[in-house]
């Protein structure tokens, strides 16, 4: 259905709506150089690191230039989510796994009662928001619309280049764009008709994991667009 020019079924409702974050993260990312990209706001951030310099456990890349990644985790945001996994029938072990966390660290926060304490997550710079993201969406087009056989932790190639970063970062999301423009009604349906092995997605409907998707741009490009003005005001504010 289309009313005014404005799409009003499912899945034209979150094309619009990626389209339009699409449309609103390239203006907010102009300009943006190298110094900035890898800016650090506080000691001990998150970032892109070379592989020989890695500060975090668990970095990951296939070349040169590695993303951090510490010890794994749920945070206290997702404590409810976890909550529903198990009430879908989801067992502590598959919780787990999805997870890469222990079975005791589940039975641990699903026996947790009361306000979670707040999460003490890294601060993160502008390259590993957006590598960050750019290994989402390359990982989720391949195990939904690809082969499904590439281990997602090796599909992007780290750079210390923001020009190079954001040319190869719009070209996996607007390849994922143009594939899920293709979906139909009942593959939007389809129970695992994404198989991307880290999260849900394969116990989800394919609508569930697109809405998502959405919600992982949206907010990332919220907090990049932050740390930009961080950048433009870090020399202009007085003590």
């Amino acid at each position: 259905m289309e009313i005014a020019g404005a799409r009003t079924d499912r899945l034209g409702l979150l094309l619009d709506q990626f389209d339009k974050a699409r449309e609103m993260a390239q203006v907010r990312l102009a300009g943006l150089r190298d110094e900035e990209y890898l800016w650090e706001p506080v000691p001990g951030s998150w970032s892109i690191r070379r592989r020989g310099e890695a500060v975090t456990p668990r970095a990951f890349g296939p070349g040169e230039w590695v993303l951090d990644l510490g010890d794994p985790d749920i945070p206290a945001n997702e404590y409810a989510e976890v909550a529903r996994q198990a009430a879908g029938g989801m067992t502590v072990e598959k919780i787990a796994d999805d997870w890469s966390v222990s079975v005791e660290r589940v039975e641990q926060i699903l026996a947790h009662t009361g306000t979670p304490e707040p999460d003490e997550t890294p601060i993160t710079t502008i390259a590993w928001r957006l590598g960050h993201l750019h290994f989402h969406f390359a990982g989720g087009w391949e195990w939904t619309f690809g082969e499904r056989r590439r281990e997602p932790k090796q599909l992007v190639d780290f750079t210390p280049s923001a020009a190079v970063a954001l040319d190869r970062f719009w070209a996996v999301i607007d390849r994922w764009r143009d594939s899920v423009a293709g979906v139909t009604e009942e593959q939007l349906d389809t129970v695992g008709f994404s198989q991307y092995p880290y999260g849900s997605d394969p116990d989800d409907p394919f609508i569930a994991v697109l809405a998502g998707a959405n919600l992982e741009l949206i907010h990332h490009m919220a907090e990049i667009a932050l740390l930009r003005d961080l950048w433009r005001a870090r020399f202009t504010t007085s003590g």
